[in-house]
């Protein structure tokens, strides 16, 4: 197979902005940037985002875990990544203003369209993150970058930081993650209203007995004659809606009891992403 070519020219950036990339809002969003523009290091969401039903794409591990406190968090109403910060013409003015050199190819020479990490939607105002490792902000040549993203935004009000593994809390983006893809869950369907509500009270009944996650689950799957691993599945979908509560600030042990559980009587129809 033949090796995709990275490298960027004008009539890429040409081609990009035709194909309506860095444009649009929730569901319709484009990244500028895709997995298959970018090394190996790129990765995407398993399924879709809660916040906007879409599958999303990172640049890196760190990002990935950024999109999660994200997705979860209430009050986040759309999420883009990899924004483009165009007119190119705008950030390569703010560059020769600062004195520095706008960020290039290094293979074809030409200057490349900067992207900020995340543009997040949060209450009605608009915020934009770029997250990079700690280690990163002492590298000259990548402040020099910042300063350029700093300005744009800046003239285009909008709020604007960075964001490293330091000011992440890590053990609600692995909870995040381990209950993500269950948001949308097939069995919700295949299952019934009838029998979803009869596995939500029995399994609700266990846990807050103190019975262990995974007992709990195990058990109902007997009872109601389901395929092993369904009510652990559906137990992960009911806190992904919001329709349960657990403590997300401690590591969920399904060998464990869940702690701070309790039924938030949300309609689990009117969570993020329907």
């Amino acid at each position: 197979m033949a090796k995709r070519k990275r490298e960027i020219t004008d009539a890429k950036i040409d081609r990009f902005i035709k194909e309506g990339r860095g444009q649009g809002t929730g569901a319709d969003y484009l990244p500028w940037l895709r997995v298959q523009d970018v090394p190996s290091t790129g990765r995407s969401t398993r399924g879709v985002g809660w916040t906007t039903g879409r599958q999303h794409t990172f640049l890196s591990d760190l990002e990935r875990d950024y999109f999660y406190a994200l997705d979860y968090a209430d009050g986040v109403t759309d999420i883009r990544e990899q924004y483009p910060l165009l007119p190119l013409e705008e950030t390569k003015l703010i560059a020769d203003k600062l004195g520095i050199e706008h960020p290039k190819d290094p293979k074809t020479g030409v200057d490349i369209v900067m992207t900020t990490d995340f543009v997040i939607t949060y209450r009605d105002k608009e915020y934009a993150r770029t997250v990079k490792p700690a280690k990163e902000l002492e590298n000259e040549r990548i402040l020099e970058k910042f300063e350029i993203e700093r300005i744009y935004w800046e003239s285009h009000q909008v709020d604007w930081g960075v964001v490293t593994e330091r000011d992440l809390p890590y053990t609600l983006i692995r909870n995040v993650e381990w209950i993500h893809k269950e948001y949308h869950n097939e069995d919700v369907e295949k299952l019934g209203i009838f029998a979803v509500q009869s596995l939500e009270r029995s399994l609700a009944a266990l846990i807050q007995s103190g019975t262990a996650i995974a007992r709990a689950c195990l058990a109902c799957d007997e009872q109601m004659g389901l395929e092993a691993g369904t009510a652990l599945a559906m137990f992960r979908h009911f806190v992904a809606r919001k329709i349960w509560s657990v403590n997300m600030s401690e590591k969920i042990n399904p060998s464990n009891s869940a702690n701070g559980f309790h039924i938030t009587g949300a309609d689990g129809l009117l969570a993020k992403g329907g």
